[in-house]
C-alpha cells in the first residue's frame, strides 16, 4: 500500500459523493431498500447520544436487524475509539500515533461529508426514509476497516478473526437496513484511503528513524 492508492481511493470517493449527490446511484440505492434488507428497521436520524452510548437507540425487531445491533457494535463510536486506544497503548511510538491519527481523521471526514452532503429521497413503503438522507458514508464501514487493522496490527495472530468480523459487519449494515450500498462503498473507500496513508506513512518514519549499522556506513572498512 503506498500513498499513491490513498490518491486514487480519495479521488474515487469524491467521485462517488458527487454521484450520490446527483442522485445517479439512487435508483441502486433504491433497489437495495426494496430487496436486500430483510432485517430493516427504519428510523430517524441516530441522535449524538445514539452514536456515543452503543445500543442506546436499537431495535430489537425484526430478528435479523437485532443481530446486525449486535454484530456492528465494535465499529459504533465508542467501542471503537476504546479498541484504538488499546491497540495503541499496545503499538505505542510511530504505529499508535499514526492510526490515533487515522481515527480521528476518518470520523471527522464522515461528519464533514455528511453534514454537507444530502441525497435524493429514498422510500420504504411510500414512507420516505429521514434517516437516509445523510448516512453517506457509512462511518461504521470507516471504524470497522479501521478496528480490523486495530486488532490485526497490535495482536497479529487474531487478523483472520478482525477478518471474518469485519466482512460480517459490513454486510450486516446493510441486511439490517442501517446502510445503503453507496454509502458502505463511500465507507470503504475512505476507510481503504486511511489504512494505505497509515500504513505507508508509518513504514517511512520506521525506516526514517532505522540507523544504519556502522558496516553500512560509507567510511567504515571491508572486513
Amino acid at each position: 500500500m503506498s500513498r499513491a492508492s490513498a490518491a486514487a481511493a480519495v479521488a474515487a470517493f469524491a467521485a462517488l459523493a458527487v454521484l450520490v449527490a446527483h442522485g445517479t446511484l439512487t435508483r441502486i440505492d433504491q433497489w437495495s431498500v426494496d430487496h436486500l434488507m430483510p432485517g430493516a428497521a427504519f428510523s430517524g436520524k441516530p441522535t449524538l447520544a445514539d452514536a456515543v452510548v452503543p445500543l442506546l437507540g436499537a431495535q430489537w425487531h425484526p430478528a435479523l436487524h437485532a443481530v446486525s445491533e449486535i454484530v456492528t457494535v465494535p465499529a459504533s463510536f465508542t467501542p471503537a475509539l476504546v479498541i484504538v486506544a488499546a491497540a495503541g497503548a499496545r503499538l505505542r511510538g510511530r504505529a499508535a500515533a499514526a492510526l490515533g491519527l487515522a481515527f480521528v481523521a476518518g470520523n471527522v471526514a464522515e461528519i464533514v461529508v455528511k453534514s454537507t452532503l444530502t441525497r435524493p429521497a429514498l422510500y420504504a413503503h411510500g414512507v420516505r426514509l429521514t434517516g437516509f438522507a445523510s448516512s453517506f458514508p457509512s462511518g461504521h464501514t470507516i471504524r470497522t476497516i479501521l478496528v480490523a487493522l486495530a486488532l490485526a496490527w497490535a495482536w497479529p495472530r487474531s487478523r483472520w478473526w478482525a477478518l471474518a468480523w469485519s466482512a460480517a459487519s459490513i454486510a450486516f449494515l446493510v441486511l439490517g437496513g442501517h446502510h445503503v450500498p453507496s454509502d458502505i462503498a463511500g465507507g470503504l473507500l475512505l476507510g481503504g484511503a486511511l489504512v494505505a496513508t497509515t500504513w505507508s506513512s508509518w513504514r517511512a518514519a520506521a525506516t526514517t528513524g532505522r540507523r544504519p549499522s556502522p558496516a553500512c556506513r560509507p567510511s567504515s572498512r571491508e572486513r
